[in-house]
């Protein structure tokens, strides 16, 4: 008997074991729509043994029959599954991207769905398929409200504003990184590591960080391990970069004729020019006119015929096809007990322009665990990047080369360069060639450390503590040189040295409560903020050897100049909010933050920043949901709130005295000779009543959602009022030293309208389409200015002033036209040296003078409109998408024209563009440019509406094609997922007004070009 169970007990235990043996178990995973979803996490229940989809929606997984498999991801509801055999699982997640969708706000996190202010989510991913430095300038366009400009510079700089231009000192957003502050260095920032950016827009969502938030705040999270299998996640790619397109310029024969026309345009003759020049011309006896026969170049520009005469172009010269490499490994994992990521980057961009390039290598490590039962979180993010830079302002100095001068003599080592009755421009090669080794180095260690406590159930407590520690060191020589008549024969070594301390200590407490059809959160807490830098510069001249082994300071024998200096300031603040939900429709939210400043004085350290603002969810009505089933979601949202502004000076609210021996020094004891004692002198005057810039913002918005998430979008409607502006005004002479004092006063007003519309379709079970477009409006104005620096932003001093226009207008003359006919010229107004083929000024004042009282407002430099459009489509396995930007009419003022347009508005003796050929003449009197002039008679170099051009464009941002490889055959390398790639950034201007007559309207002025980018990539995952 014992027998017979022993072995009824055997099998019942194999029966056991065979049906808990661990198989693969695989699957696909789609949407409520049948739409496949990548990067849903699968867990094993009972293991944590754990899985990721691919692209396709497919996983494959280890567990068990009997087991319980759990699906998850952002915006989905949790659904879990008992494995009842061996058969693919099929799992549908109910998605509601729009409403689900849990975004930071701000020391905590809320449900798209439950936010009342504007805040907007943006798309990393197609973001992350820009190849540049600076994830900013991949975002231009992308954001409604936010207007992005930047260059073509290898390190991507941009210049971002939020919702206008808001105060007369610094516009720059606030940045925050993983509960981290900063205001700058964001192409120090790897955009593979970011996982979510959100754009905090209205006061109402921003005021959370009160006094540095009036600008708008950007909040960006990086990544972290997820729950499932370790994996390595690549990304490489390489881009090659050049010009769409670039400036005309005059060529050798060319500027010997446009030479030769000036001259005989103002009665000179023109082989007396004193350029190496001479010409072969005529007057024709029927037309009277002059005829230039040949132009005559000597073989060689010297004496000593070192230099022949060339035919450069200089553009040519100092350009090249630049080059971009992008190198990111990632490397994680997670359970319910901590995750980890640990992630590699490598950017490295030789730009178009000789020698400059821009290096990037980062790393980062983010980690959390939790200890005691799940009561104890900790973790940490942190970043360490080191870049190195080397930067080149050329393009003006290239353009305006003359093209006669050879880059090399003719032994070709040495340097070509003017001659006498040349420019003292410098060989633009040659600047290029000894500026190579001039570069920075930039070590940057960023991130934080925190803890959460679980004091009770749903009340946690985190402290978390930041860190931004920058050390920046460049060491740049000038060499000797010789270059034409142009010699340098002292070379000097700098020596520049910073470092930058910032630490951020927070400390929160976040309770959560949910009863019935009530949801209340809210956080409360205070920040400590610190800046401090040092600063140490040294010179030295006269190195016996130009050898980076040998150029330090100590090797120096000649002058030697030294300079330091430090500051430090701190924040301290105090804030709460408080979130309130009753049925999940109706809505309340309330803010206050009470923050202090070191740069402010006694009487006005502290400042208050109060927001609220409410929802109501239409959509959740009986009146909507019993009439129609057209809306998935229907959200009506006001907020109001005030932010604030502390960009000054550390040391505005100071007396500061500083030494001068010059000015200072004076034989106070009488002795009549030896050194004079120095003393101090006063530059500043101290301010204690020094306070805040406060925005008040008021948005009121629309969120809407319908026929099952096809069409989606929002609406915003804004007022930014800013008052007590910072400012410095100049000060007469009369008030002596000290006379310089920071004040408050001035104040600004920005109104705008804001629209995003998206729509999502599947065609068929192989086609789907996604589009979304964004349209926004701001108008600026400045509402008061101090009668100390009322005249200081444009106008005349005699009643016009920028008092209610936008910040920046452009203020100068009206042009209208060239005078064609001697009659014209008779009948105009008095204005000195007109005459036929110059350009004719209107008479403002109609008092029948044309003089600085017929300036008037002639320009708008903020755009009326800015809009974006973003298509994917999706076809089997292959995915396209392109991005196109645009911006409105808007007045730029091309400075340019100055060099294009004219011969001697600006250094007569330096290369021109090539519209001077088509320069007014009697044999081409239809031409809008004024005639060739050796000297500028009509001061056309004047501000006025000659220079100013309709800068709108459309351009093609980008473009990219891609092709995901099928699961099954990836399987058999041991593949999660394998996407290859093709793509290009600035592809073409599509559109651009006829009236601009520049290179780009995106950048009117000599700017480092923003160039074509070819790039080819791949993506997989283990």
């Amino acid at each position: 008997m014992k027998t017979k169970l022993f072995l009824l007990y055997c099998c019942v235990l194999l029966v056991q074991t065979l049906s808990a043996q661990e198989t693969v178990i695989t699957g696909k995973v789609t949407d409520q729509n049948g739409l496949p979803l990548d990067a849903v996490s699968v867990l094993t229940v009972e293991t944590n043994v754990g899985a990721v989809t691919n692209e396709d929606g497919s996983f494959r997984i280890s567990a068990a029959i009997g087991q319980t498999l759990r699906f998850s991801m952002v915006g989905a509801k949790v659904e879990e599954v008992k494995i009842e055999s061996l058969e693919p699982l099929s799992i549908q997640l109910e998605v509601n991207v729009a409403l689900d969708e849990v975004v930071v706000t701000g020391y905590q996190t809320q449900r798209k769905a439950d936010l009342t202010g504007a805040v907007s989510v943006v798309d990393v991913e197609e973001m992350n398929k820009q190849a540049v430095a600076n994830p900013m300038k991949a975002l231009q366009g992308q954001v409604p409200g936010m207007y992005i400009t930047g260059s073509g510079a290898p390190s991507a700089p941009a210049t971002v504003r939020i919702r206008g231009i808001g105060t007369l000192n610094n516009n720059d957003p606030l940045y925050i990184i993983d509960g981290v502050p900063t205001k700058a260095g964001m192409h120090e920032l790897n955009a593979a590591d970011i996982e979510s950016m959100q754009v905090l827009k209205d006061a109402s969502a921003a005021s959370i960080y009160g006094s540095r938030a009036a600008n708008g705040v950007i909040i960006i999270t990086t990544k972290r391990g997820k729950s499932g299998n370790a994996q390595l996640n690549v990304n490489a790619y390489t881009s090659a970069s050049s010009y769409t397109t670039r400036a005309k310029m005059l060529d050798t024969d060319g500027y010997g004729r446009a030479l030769w026309q000036a001259s005989v345009n103002s009665n000179i003759d023109p082989n007396n020019s004193g350029l190496p020049y001479q010409f072969d011309w005529r007057v024709d006896p029927t037309t009277n006119q002059p005829v230039l026969n040949s132009i005559i170049i000597p073989e060689f520009l010297d004496a000593d015929q070192t230099m022949r005469s060339s035919d450069t172009d200089w553009f040519d010269e100092v350009s090249r096809v630049g080059t971009v490499q992008n190198y990111d490994v990632q490397v994680s994992n997670g359970t319910d007990r901590g995750s980890y990521l640990l992630s590699l980057g490598y950017f490295d961009n030789n730009g178009i322009i000789n020698t400059t390039s821009f290096n990037r290598i980062s790393a980062r490590i983010n980690t959390d665990y939790k200890l005691f039962e799940d009561k104890l979180t900790i973790g940490q993010n942190l970043s360490l990047t080191k870049t190195e830079e080397v930067s080149a302002d050329i393009i003006n100095t290239a353009l305006q080369a003359l093209p006669i001068i050879p880059v090399h003599t003719v032994d070709g080592a040495g340097w070509g360069g003017p001659v006498q009755g040349m420019n003292d421009r410098h060989n633009p090669v040659r600047l290029l060639e000894d500026n190579r080794q001039n570069g920075y180095d930039y070590t940057r260690l960023f991130g934080n450390f925190f803890a959460d406590l679980k004091i009770m159930e749903n009340l946690v407590f985190r402290s978390n503590f930041g860190i931004d520690y920058g050390n920046f060191f460049s060491r740049n020589w000038q060499k000797k040189f010789r270059s034409g008549y142009l010699v340098g024969d002292v070379n000097w070594l700098n020596n520049e040295q910073t470092h930058n301390v910032k630490t951020t200590w927070t400390n929160t407490l976040n309770y959560m409560l949910e009863r019935n059809e009530h949801r209340f959160d809210m956080v409360a807490g205070m920040e400590f903020y610190t800046e401090s830098n040092t600063h140490f510069g040294a010179r030295r001249e006269d190195f016996v050897l130009e050898h980076p082994d040998y150029m330090y300071l100590d090797a120096g024998t000649g002058i030697m100049t030294t300079v330091g200096n430090g500051a430090r300031h701190a924040l301290l603040s105090y804030f709460a909010k408080a979130n309130y939900s009753y049925l999940n429709k109706y809505l309340l939210s309330a803010t206050i933050r009470y923050d202090g400043s070191s740069r402010f004085g006694e009487n006005n350290r502290f400042g208050l920043f109060p927001a609220f603002s409410a929802g109501w969810r239409l959509s959740e009505e009986s009146f909507i949901k019993s009439n129609t089933s057209l809306f998935d979601d229907l959200k009506l949202r006001f907020g109001w709130g005030v932010t604030g502004n502390q960009e000054i000076d550390n040391h505005a609210i100071f007396n500061i005295y500083l030494p001068n021996y010059n000015a200072t020094s004076y034989d106070i004891s009488g002795n009549g000779s030896g050194v004079l004692p120095s003393g101090f002198y006063l530059t500043q005057n101290a301010n204690p009543n020094l306070r805040w810039e406060a925005t008040q913002m008021s948005n009121i918005g629309l969120d809407f959602s319908l026929l099952n998430q096809s069409l989606y979008g929002s609406v915003d409607y804004y007022i930014k009022k800013t008052s007590d502006i910072l400012l410095l005004p100049p000060y007469i002479g009369v008030l002596g030293e000290g006379g310089n004092m920071w004040v408050n006063g001035a104040s600004m007003e920005n109104k705008g309208f804001e629209l995003v519309l998206g729509h999502r379709s599947r065609i068929n079970d192989d086609l789907r389409l996604d589009l979304t477009a964004n349209f926004d409006v701001v108008r600026n104005k400045v509402t008061h200015l101090p009668a100390e620096v009322i005249n200081a932003y444009g106008g005349d001093g005699r009643g016009q002033n920028i008092l209610g226009r936008t910040f920046g207008s452009h203020f100068g003359y009206v042009a209208d036209g060239l005078f064609h006919t001697q009659e014209e010229v008779d009948a105009h107004a008095e204005q000195p040296n007109k005459g036929v083929g110059r350009i004719r000024y209107r008479d403002i004042d109609g008092n029948g003078i044309i003089n600085d009282l017929d300036r008037t407002w002639i320009g708008v430099p903020l755009p009326k409109f800015t809009y974006g459009l973003n298509a994917q489509v999706n076809y089997k396995k292959f995915d396209f998408s392109f991005f196109l930007q645009g911006i409105g009419p808007v007045d730029v003022n091309n400075q340019f024209k100055l060099h294009t347009d004219f011969w001697s508005a600006v250094e007569s003796s330096s290369n021109k563009g090539s519209r001077l050929l088509n320069a007014w003449s009697p044999s081409n009197p239809n031409s809008d440019i004024p005639a060739l002039s050796l000297t500028d008679d009509n001061w056309e170099a004047r501000f006025s509406t000659y220079f100013i051009e309709n800068g709108t464009y459309l351009k093609l941002r980008n473009v990219q094609f891609g092709y995901t490889f099928d699961q099954k055959l990836l399987s058999r390398i041991k593949l999660q997922a394998l996407r290859v790639y093709v793509g290009g950034d600035n592809l073409g201007i599509l559109l651009r007004s006829k009236s601009f007559t520049g290179v780009d309207p995106e950048s009117p002025a000599f700017g480092y070009p923003n160039p074509m980018v070819l790039t080819g990539g791949i993506n997989f995952r283990f």
